[in-house]
């Protein structure tokens, strides 16, 4: 998988249609019109980035 933010190969699977990318330190949630990227928060909670917004 291929991170959607910066191209990066290194990412992993967090759970159903949800990745990480561990070089720009974003998850994504694949949907059927593209992917939904989010920012991870201090305590963990995700923070929905603007598909402006890049890696």
């Amino acid at each position: 998988m291929v991170c959607p933010s910066c191209g990066s190969r290194a990412t992993g699977q967090v759970g159903p249609d949800q990745y990480y990318c561990w070089d720009c330190c974003i998850e994504w949630q694949a949907t059927p019109t593209g992917s939904q990227l989010f920012l991870i928060g201090e305590e963990g909670d995700l923070i929905p980035m603007d598909s402006e917004e890049g890696g």
